[in-house]
């Protein structure tokens, strides 16, 4: 049993960059290597009524690519209806979304895995609560950060905000994955180079819009290297 996984944390430059594709590529890649490993969404809105409950499908999403079955509750310990901003949706709801349950939720998964791929919801600065953000959970759980970049106009000043943030909140950017959210972005390689400037690495891999689906991306080997360091 082991008494803390490692693991990653997955955030984004703005919600519906791809987080979620990236996030359960990384859990398939580590599968493909050897470990066992699950998958984590804290928080979620957005969740449909099922006979079982409300469930959300970045968190199912993120169950079907593990090799190790966990239970829903520990995988995604809070989740909304609405598809709003969480905290709105957590007051709504009269739930006060609490950092230690994620931690004891994250210690739960810990003790069956070598690795934990956590997802973030919304963006590095989406409060969950009074004074709290994702943030905040990526730092109880003391986790190295991907960051998914969503690559259309304005990318630039996300990641560069995005990236400024979690300097100054200590977090450190174990890497960055360039994903093609749109199919016409214009001036798409000088933005890529613009954002290796910015972030100043390359990015881990560039995600085509045709691998927009969860279980559509297959993350390389080196790809996994760079950003774990897992070969």
């Amino acid at each position: 049993m082991k008494d803390r996984a490692r693991g990653v944390f997955v955030t984004g430059t703005d919600t519906g960059v791809g987080k979620t594709v990236v996030a359960a590529a990384l859990i398939r890649a580590l599968a493909r290597a050897g470990f066992a490993v699950a998958g984590m969404k804290p928080v979620a809105s957005g969740a449909a009524a099922t006979p079982a409950g409300l469930r959300s499908a970045d968190a199912l999403a993120l169950i079907a690519a593990a090799n190790v079955r966990a239970p829903y509750a520990s995988v995604n310990p809070y989740c909304f209806a609405p598809p709003i901003a969480p905290h709105i949706a957590a007051r709504e709801a009269g739930v006060a979304i609490g950092i230690a349950q994620v931690q004891e939720s994250f210690a739960a998964l810990a003790r069956c895995c070598d690795y934990v791929v956590v997802e973030g919801v919304g963006g590095w600065a989406t409060p969950i609560g009074a004074g709290s953000t994702m943030g905040d959970v990526a730092a109880a759980l003391a986790l190295p950060v991907v960051l998914v970049v969503g690559l259309r106009l304005g990318c630039l000043n996300h990641a560069f905000l995005t990236a400024r943030v979690l300097a100054a909140d200590g977090a450190r950017l174990a890497g960055w994955v360039g994903n093609s959210i749109t199919p016409d972005f214009e001036r798409k390689a000088a933005n890529i180079a613009e954002l290796e400037l910015l972030l100043q690495e390359p990015a881990a891999m560039i995600v085509s819009y045709a691998s927009q689906l969860p279980e559509a991306l297959e993350l390389p080997p080196a790809a996994l290297a760079r950003l774990l360091g897992v070969t």
